[in-house]
């Protein structure tokens, strides 16, 4: 019986018999591979196009990492896809640009999960889709208009003129976003939330804030009431 191939990982199994003369380069490859699955690290640009990752037999491949740090621009939505049938855990860092886009990772007949600029996530892909366990929100700056992602927790700087952050497009219910006006100039230059059709605080408008030092967070609730408060 000729060797076969573990499921997920893609290993070699070798059969009782099989491959006399070289179990010792192979049970060596076999380790690389493992050693890959626990501790490997690859950063990958997705600025230029999407990305399918790989997991082939036997061979060294950048679905098999266990961490993935995805960098670069966007210059469009983006999405870094896990091939179907395999389960595996991965820690992921979005250390890119958004640039106004998206970043989604996923399987290939799956939904995914949508990233947010700047911060961590340990995901799982279960064979048919890729599901969020934990994300490490990080906080970041921001001095210009932006198009942000669920999670984001922004220090707005309007010291050098007015800022209007867009809130995510077809939010979920859950999904966060947190403000702090870290230069005391809202009072003279106003944060501006483009609601981006959904309601805020079950207005349908967008809100200016203009108090200074003010720091707040908006939750998305439901299409009723829209976006609304977690404090202010």
């Amino acid at each position: 019986m000729a060797s076969s191939y573990s499921s997920d990982l893609k290993i070699e199994l070798m059969a009782t018999g099989e491959n006399a003369g070289t179990w010792g380069t192979k049970t060596n490859n076999n380790l690389n591979l493992v050693q890959q699955a626990v501790a490997g690290y690859q950063a990958i640009d997705v600025a230029s196009g999407d990305v399918t990752l790989a997991m082939s037999d036997g061979t060294i491949s950048n679905a098999r990492n266990a961490t993935l740090k995805f960098t670069g621009t966007l210059a469009a939505n983006r999405t870094v896809t896990v091939p179907d049938s395999i389960e595996k855990v991965y820690n992921i860092v979005d250390g890119t640009n958004h640039a106004n886009y998206t970043l989604t990772i996923k399987t290939a007949s799956g939904s995914g999960v949508l990233l947010c600029e700047g911060n961590n996530y340990v995901v799982y892909s279960d064979g048919t889709n890729v599901v969020k366990l934990t994300e490490q929100r990080l906080w970041r700056t921001i001095s210009a208009a932006e198009t942000v992602q669920a999670g984001a927790k922004l220090f707005v700087e309007t010291n050098g003129g007015a800022v209007t952050v867009t809130l995510p497009a077809s939010p979920a219910i859950g999904d966060e976003v947190t403000f702090v006006d870290s230069r005391y100039t809202f009072d003279s230059n106003a944060l501006t939330v483009g609601r981006n059709s959904s309601k805020i605080a079950n207005a349908s408008s967008d809100l200016v804030v203009n108090t200074e030092g003010a720091a707040f967070g908006l939750v998305y609730s439901g299409s009723n009431v829209g976006w609304t408060y977690t404090e202010k």
